[in-house]
C-alpha cells in the first residue's frame, strides 16, 4: 500500500475497474428485496454545476448504503433534454439544438463518472430520443380515445413582431424577450388533459405518502385547492338570461352589492359592442397579461357594464361590472361581490364607490371587530342584516342559504377545485410532436400506430422566430385513408417527459410498450426520490398523475409513484462584485477573489487577485450565472479528487439545508481522507491477529464500545434519519480515538482492524474510491460495494465501568470510574477518596448529596 492518499491516481483506476466489471449493472431478482434510488435528471445544459453534485451525490450515497444493506438497488441516470434553452443555445451558437443537447449530454455523462456515481449506465434515457417521445405519444393517443385528452381555445402570449407565441419566462416588463414588441393576449386551439378528474385522488393521496415533506404536500394541497361551496344562478334584469357564479362564501350572500365578470364573458363582450368605454377596457385586458398569483397585488380596474342582475333572495338589482381581476379560466368568469367581507371586493368598490354592506360580526366574545369602514371584516362571524339568516353562524348559515336557493331553484351545492386542466401544447420547435391530425374541415383524429413516432427533424436551421416545423408545410402532410390530413405543429410540454421517465427506466430498450409491465412493477414505486423543492408542486404533481393514468391503463399496480422524496438545499457561495463605470454591478468570479475574514466566517476585506484592487463582498447567496459565484466541479476534483467533493457535500449542511460553499471546508475534507489513509498504513503495518475478547484490558473495551456505539449511530443516520452530516461526524470522532490508541499487543491490532474494516464500509458510500483502494488493500475478496455492513455488536456496548463526573457545589471538582452498577455509597466513598474534592469539602457541613447513577454526584456543602 502507497504512502501517501493520491486520489488522482486512485480514482481513475477504481472508475476504470467498475466500468470494466459493470459493477452497477442491475436486473430484476425475484425474492431479493428491492430499492429504487432516483434522482431527479438533470437538463444537459453542457457542464454540471454544485447543486447537481449535491443532489446526485445524496442519491448515491443513499443507494451504496442500502446495496450494503444486501438489497437489489438500481439508480439509473438520463437527460431531460427537450426544452427552451436549447434553441436559444442553438440560435447564439448557429447550430440545431439536437447537435448542442447531444454534445453536452457527452460532457456531462464523463463529468458524472468522475465523480463516481453507481449508476446503471446500460438504462441511460435522452427524452430527446424518438425510441423514448415514441411512448409518450402512444400513450397520449390513448389519452385521447378515453376522452382524457381535447382541444379548446386558450390565452397565450403572442409576439406580434415575431409573430410567434412567447413562454411566460420569454415575456420580460411585458415585451418580447427578442423584438422588445408589447405583448398581446392571443386566443389560440390548445390540447389539455385531463388532470381535473384526478384531482380528489391526487388529494386524498397526499395522506399515503408518509415519508414526504409536510411542506411538499401542503404546496400539493394548495395548488390543487378543494373548496366546497355554491354555484349560484343570477338573473339579468334586462332579459331575464341566467349566469352562474361560484362561492365558498355563502354567508356573505345577502351582502352582494355588485356582480364581476371578466373581460372575456359575454355579459362584457356584449356591452363593448355599444359602449366605447367598456371596448376599450375588454380591448387593456386582452393585452395584460394576469398571472393567478399577481391578482392579489395588482390595482383593481373596472368597468360599468350597465347591465343589472337581479339577486335570487333579495330581487334588488346589483350593477354588473366588468373587471380585471376576474379570470375567464377561472370558474365562470363572473364572481358575487361582498365588499363588506372580501378584502380585494372592498378595495374595488372602494376605487369606484360602489355600495359596502356588512352582514357578518364577529361571534360574542370574540376579540375581533368589524371596521368595514376601513377594511372588509373576512373573518367567520354571526350573520346581521341578513333577514331570516340573522344570528347563524357559518355552518348554519352555509346549509340555510344553500336548501333556500336549492329549493326555489336557484342553486346547488358543489365541490370545486383550484387546479385546471394541464395544458400541454407548446409552440417551440424542440420537443416531441403532439401526435394529433387536422383535417381539412377543422376536426382532428389522433396519428395511429403505423405513423409513431412522429419524429422531430433534428438537421434544421434556426431563424429565432418560427419553429421548423411550423415554417415547413411537407412536414406536416400526411395522409389517412387516402384523406389529405395535416401533422399538429405544436410541441409537447417538457413536463410531459419528465412525468413518466422514472418508469421508462425499468425496462428502457423495451420496443413492444411503453412499458415492460413486469420489470416495473417488480421496480415501482421508487423508494427514493431527490431532487430541489422546486419542483414540489408541477413536476411532483404531474408525475403522480401520469401514474394513476399508466395504472388506469393496466401498465403499473400502484397508486403513487414515489414512496420517500428528500428536498435538497440550494448550494450558495460568496458573491463579489464591483462598479462599472455606468454604475451598474459587474460580478466576479470568488475563485478570482481573495479575502479576510472575521472570527465568524464573515468577508471584511476583498481582493482580486490579478490586480490587488478592492471588490464588494455581497454576502452568501445561491450559486448562478448572473452572479457569476458557481464553482466548476471539475476544477474542485483536479485538485482534491472526486471523493473530497463528496464528503464536502454531505458533511457541511442537513441535505434539506442549504449549504455554504467554504474553500477551508474542501481542505478539510480532504485532510480527513488522508488521514483515513494513514490511519489504514498504520494499522496494516502489523500482521491481523484474532480478537480475545475474554482478555480485553478496560481501555480496549472502551475502544470496542466507542467503535460498536459509532456503527449503531452512522446506521441510523443514514437510513432512518437521513442525517448524512451527523453520521460523518461520528466517524470523524471515532477516528480520533483510533488514531490515539496504541496498536501494541494482539488485541489492539485485532481492534485496529476490526475499526479499520468497519470504517472503510461505512464511509464507502460517501468516499467510494478510497474506500474501494482500502478494502483491496485488507485483502479483502471482492468488492466493498458488496460487503455486508457492520453489526453492532451488543455484548461491546455493554459497559463495565462508568464514569462520573463529581461536582462540589454545581462546579466540577473531579471525574472518577466507578463499577457501571455502583450505587449512591460506592461512589461517594470512591469520591471522597479524590484530593480535589475533599479539598473543597474540607471543615464544610455536607448539606445533601444529589447523585444520577452512572453519571453525576453533586455534593452541597457550607
Amino acid at each position: 500500500m502507497q504512502e501517501q492518499y493520491s486520489p488522482q491516481d486512485i480514482e481513475q483506476k477504481v472508475q476504470k475497474y467498475w466500468d470494466e466489471n459493470q459493477t452497477f449493472k442491475v436486473t430484476e431478482q425475484e425474492g431479493k428485496e428491492k430499492f429504487y434510488c432516483l434522482s431527479m435528471f438533470p437538463y444537459p445544459s453542457g457542464r454540471l454545476h454544485m447543486g447537481h453534485v449535491r443532489n446526485y451525490t445524496i442519491g448515491d450515497v443513499v443507494s451504496r448504503f442500502q446495496r450494503l444493506q444486501g438489497k437489489n438497488v438500481m439508480q439509473p441516470m438520463g437527460w431531460d433534454a427537450f426544452g427552451l434553452p436549447a434553441e436559444n443555445a442553438a440560435i447564439k451558437n448557429n447550430t440545431a439544438p439536437a447537435k448542442w443537447t447531444y454534445e453536452n449530454i457527452d460532457y456531462m455523462r464523463n463529468q458524472l463518472k468522475q465523480l463516481g456515481f453507481g449508476y446503471d449506465w446500460d438504462r441511460e434515457i435522452a427524452t430527446c430520443h424518438p425510441e423514448y417521445y415514441k411512448w409518450e405519444q402512444w400513450f397520449f393517443t390513448k389519452l385521447y380515445e378515453k376522452g382524457l385528452v381535447y382541444k379548446k381555445m386558450s390565452t397565450v402570449n403572442w409576439d406580434p413582431v415575431d409573430q410567434t407565441v412567447l413562454a411566460n419566462e420569454q415575456v420580460i416588463d411585458g415585451r418580447g424577450w427578442r423584438s422588445g414588441a408589447v405583448v398581446e393576449q392571443k386566443e389560440i386551439p390548445q390540447w389539455f388533459i385531463k388532470i381535473t378528474d384526478y384531482a380528489q385522488e391526487l388529494l386524498d393521496d397526499l395522506d399515503k405518502l408518509e415519508h414526504w415533506p409536510e411542506q411538499v404536500k401542503t404546496m400539493q394541497r394548495n395548488w390543487i385547492g378543494r373548496s366546497e361551496g355554491l354555484e349560484i344562478d343570477f338573473k339579468r334584469a334586462d332579459n331575464g338570461e341566467t349566469f352562474t357564479v361560484y362561492t365558498t362564501r355563502p354567508d356573505t350572500f345577502m351582502g352582494v352589492t355588485y356582480v364581476g365578470v371578466a373581460a372575456g364573458h359575454p355579459i362584457a363582450q356584449e356591452a363593448a359592442k355599444n359602449n366605447p368605454a367598456v371596448a376599450a377596457f375588454v380591448e387593456e385586458c386582452k393585452n395584460t397579461k394576469v398571472a393567478e398569483a399577481d391578482m392579489a397585488t395588482m390595482e383593481k380596474k373596472g368597468i360599468d357594464t350597465g347591465f343589472k342582475a337581479i339577486h335570487p333572495l333579495t330581487g334588488e338589482e346589483v350593477p354588473v361590472w366588468a373587471a380585471n381581476f376576474v379570470l375567464m379560466d377561472y370558474g365562470s368568469g363572473a364572481v358575487m361581490a361582498v365588499p363588506g367581507h372580501d378584502q380585494r371586493d372592498f378595495e374595488f368598490a372602494t376605487a369606484y364607490g360602489l355600495e359596502i354592506k356588512q352582514v357578518i360580526a364577529p361571534l360574542e366574545g370574540s376579540e375581533l371587530t368589524a371596521d368595514i369602514a376601513n377594511e372588509a371584516f373576512t373573518e367567520k362571524g354571526v350573520l346581521i342584516n341578513s333577514g331570516e339568516f340573522d344570528g347563524l353562524e357559518f355552518e348554519a348559515a352555509f346549509n340555510a342559504i344553500a336548501d333556500k336557493l336549492e329549493g326555489i331553484g336557484a342553486g346547488k351545492r358543489k365541490v370545486n377545485f383550484r387546479l385546471r386542466d394541464w395544458g400541454v401544447s407548446r409552440q417551440r420547435y424542440w420537443g416531441s410532436p403532439i401526435p394529433m391530425l387536422n383535417k381539412e374541415d377543422g376536426s382532428e383524429l389522433a396519428a395511429t400506430e403505423d405513423m409513431l413516432p412522429v419524429r422531430l427533424p433534428e438537421d434544421v436551421v434556426m431563424n429565432g422566430v418560427t419553429s421548423p416545423i411550423k415554417a415547413d408545410p411537407e412536414w406536416a402532410k400526411a395522409t389517412v385513408n387516402g384523406e389529405q390530413v395535416f401533422h399538429e405543429t405544436d410541441t409537447f410540454d417538457t413536463f410531459m417527459e419528465s412525468s413518466w421517465y422514472y418508469a421508462r427506466y425499468c425496462s428502457p430498450r423495451y420496443d413492444e410498450g411503453m412499458i415492460e409491465p413486469g420489470a416495473a412493477n417488480y421496480w415501482l414505486p421508487v423508494n427514493q426520490y431527490i431532487g430541489g423543492i422546486e419542483h414540489a408542486i408541477l413536476h411532483l404533481l404531474y408525475a403522480r398523475f401520469f401514474h394513476k393514468l399508466l395504472r388506469d391503463f393496466g401498465l403499473v399496480n400502484s397508486d403513487e409513484p414515489f414512496e420517500r422524496l428528500l428536498c435538497q438545499g440550494m448550494v450558495l457561495a460568496e458573491t463579489y462584485f464591483r462598479k462599472d463605470e455606468k454604475g451598474g454591478d459587474v460580478w466576479i468570479s470568488p475563485s478570482d477573489v481573495e479575502s479576510e475574514k472575521d472570527d465568524k466566517g464573515r468577508v471584511v476585506k476583498a481582493w482580486h487577485k490579478d490586480d490587488g484592487q478592492p471588490v464588494e463582498s455581497a454576502g452568501m447567496s445561491k450559486m448562478s450565472k448572473s452572479k457569476n459565484n458557481g464553482i466548476d466541479p471539475q476544477t474542485v476534483i483536479n485538485q482534491y479528487g472526486a471523493d473530497t467533493v463528496r464528503l464536502f457535500m454531505m458533511f457541511t449542511a442537513p441535505p434539506e439545508q442549504t449549504l455554504e460553499w467554504s474553500d477551508s471546508g474542501v481542505e478539510g475534507a480532504h485532510r480527513f481522507i488522508k488521514r483515513v489513509w494513514k490511519y489504514a498504513n498504520e494499522v496494516m503495518a502489523n500482521e491481523r491477529t484474532a480478537l480475545d475478547a475474554a482478555s480485553l484490558s478496560n481501555e480496549q473495551k472502551v475502544l470496542r464500545r466507542e467503535l460498536h456505539k459509532a456503527i449503531a449511530k452512522v446506521s441510523d443516520d443514514l437510513d432512518r434519519r437521513q442525517t448524512f452530516n451527523t453520521a460523518i461526524a461520528a466517524v470523524m470522532e471515532l477516528l480520533n480515538k483510533l488514531v490515539k490508541a496504541p496498536l501494541n499487543d494482539s488485541n489492539d491490532i485485532a481492534i485496529g482492524y476490526e475499526a479499520l474494516e468497519a470504517l472503510i464500509i461505512m464511509l464507502s458510500p460517501i468516499t467510494p474510491h478510497v474506500c474501494h483502494e482500502l478494502w483491496l488493500n485488507l485483502g479483502k475478496q471482492g468488492e466493498v460495494v458488496d460487503a455486508p455492513w457492520p453489526v453492532v455488536d451488543e455484548s461491546a456496548m455493554v459497559e463495565d465501568e462508568k464514569l462520573v463526573v463529581v461536582q462540589v457545589n454545581g462546579k466540577v471538582r473531579g471525574k472518577i470510574t466507578v463499577a457501571a452498577d455502583a450505587d449512591q455509597d460506592a461512589v461517594e466513598k470512591a469520591a471522597f477518596a479524590e484530593p480535589n474534592v475533599t479539598k473543597f469539602t474540607d471543615g464544610l457541613t455536607i448539606r445533601k448529596v444529589i447523585f444520577i447513577k452512572g453519571k453525576l454526584l453533586n455534593v452541597v456543602a457550607n
